[in-house]
């Protein structure tokens, strides 16, 4: 049975009630509808586009890639940018972080993960441990076994019957969960000894791996950990011969200030997963990246990873994406991203640190949340029913910003902020347009 296409698409949208313009074309920070309507990227998608648009280095690899090869599988194939992409991220990686499985985006590196996390207990005879925990209003990906490691409500809610059973504890979250007199580091010790009990409750010998993002992005807006925290963490995890997985797909890749996110917390995890940033949009890549300890224990045993799909190491996108990298390290983008960072705080803070309805303003480096509150002093969030992120993406896009608006911050169904995610490359001017556009918008709905 067929149905009418109302607007004359046959594509299926993210929303069918939405009327979304047709993107023309993109400069710098900027995109350009069909009508010629600009728009300041301020989000880079979803903290996708982090050099901006049209960079002539990146296209002319690609092109490069394509005049030699555009595509091998590789069941039958490695390939040169593939293995020179591994090598730079390994030698940038965290400490003990030895092997790269590249995929085409976030959801499968962290599908990989979670399999190679089960495979590895496999391998050395550990086969009772199954059970992931993870943490409450976080987001790892859309594929069942990814969204069921995720603790965003809403998103798991219609899937909940087909999905893995996982346990989640609470966030690093200080400006919802720190008590009044205690220390950030108290509190963040508080919400870290969590882990243990979970893992005492469920049985250490049948827990496979804790998964956490080193900044929370979509599902709470950028919310950075308190000093501390995540060294308790590994500590809990090496006691109970737990793994730790950091996806990293949104906040790493100099999101944060830091080629990899975790560095600034001073541990490395013994799987991390990477994507968005990785590609800067130029190619759907991710990277799922392991410890050589994980990667010798498959080696060592039945040598080979039991999953994959047609596209891993696809060596155009590994093209593109080496050529994002080499930028992000060797160019200095990933440290301008803190440098910039600081800047946006500084002056979303002039702004609207006093503002009624904005209780708090956060992150780190080109990666901030603003938290959108009813009352400032109590911090009670607007009733959902009045869908207050909505209206501020609608504002802000009829704006010309482009932000990341969400929905159910505080427990997912409360709560509203905003995530921006600008390109690495913005001036000092470009923070004044967010500031503006922003004020604009708050005027209008708040």
């Amino acid at each position: 049975m067929t149905s009418p296409s109302t607007s004359g698409s046959h594509i299926f949208p993210r929303h069918t009630k939405a009327v979304l313009p047709t993107v023309a074309r993109g400069e710098g920070v900027y995109l350009y509808d069909s009508t010629g309507k600009q728009y300041f990227d301020g989000s880079g998608g979803a903290a996708v586009s982090c050099l901006g648009h049209g960079d002539p280095e990146v296209t002319a690899a690609i092109k490069a890639q394509l005049d030699k090869v555009a595509f091998a599988h590789t069941s039958f194939f490695t390939s040169e940018p593939a293995e020179q992409l591994a090598d730079k991220l390994v030698a940038h990686a965290p400490a003990g972080i030895d092997r790269v499985y590249l995929v085409s985006g976030g959801s499968e590196a962290m599908e990989a993960a979670l399999k190679l996390a089960r495979q590895y207990f496999l391998e050395i005879g550990q086969p009772e441990r199954r059970r992931i925990i993870a943490r409450r209003q976080s987001y790892h990906g859309n594929t069942l076994g990814a969204l069921a490691t995720g603790g965003n409500l809403w998103r798991r809610e219609p899937f909940a019957p087909l999905m893995i059973e996982t346990t989640h504890i609470s966030p690093c979250y200080a400006y919802r969960g720190r008590q009044e007199g205690e220390s950030a580091f108290d509190y963040g010790q508080r919400v870290a000894n969590e882990l243990e009990a979970e893992i005492e409750r469920l049985g250490p010998e049948t827990v496979m791996a804790f998964v956490a993002e080193p900044v929370v992005g979509a599902t709470a807006g950028a919310v950075p950990p308190v000093a501390g925290y995540f060294k308790r963490i590994r500590e809990i995890c090496d006691r109970h011969g737990v793994l730790l997985i950091l996806d990293e797909v949104m906040c790493g890749m100099g999101r944060t200030g830091s080629l990899f996110a975790c560095e600034q917390d001073g541990v490395a995890p013994d799987i991390t997963a990477t994507a968005k940033g990785l590609g800067a949009g130029y190619q759907p890549i991710g990277a799922m990246m392991c410890s050589g300890l994980i990667y010798d224990a498959i080696a060592q045993g039945s040598g080979f990873f039991q999953h994959g799909h047609t596209y891993v190491g696809h060596p155009t996108a590994a093209a593109a994406s080496l050529a994002v990298l080499t930028k992000l390290t060797d160019g200095g983008l990933a440290e301008r991203s803190r440098v910039m960072g600081d800047k946006l705080q500084a002056a979303l803070e002039a702004e609207f640190g006093q503002h009624p309805h904005i209780g708090d303003i956060r992150g780190r480096g080109l990666f901030r949340g603003i938290e959108v509150v009813e009352d400032r002093e109590t911090k009670r969030p607007f009733a959902p029913e009045r869908a207050v992120h909505k209206a501020l993406k609608k504002a802000t896009f009829e704006a010309g910003l482009c932000c990341y608006p969400m929905g159910g911050t505080v427990d997912g169904q409360n709560g509203d902020h905003i995530l921006l995610a600008p390109p690495f490359i913005l001036e000092d001017g470009h923070i004044d347009e967010i500031v503006s556009k922003l004020s604009i918008a708050f005027g209008q709905v708040l």
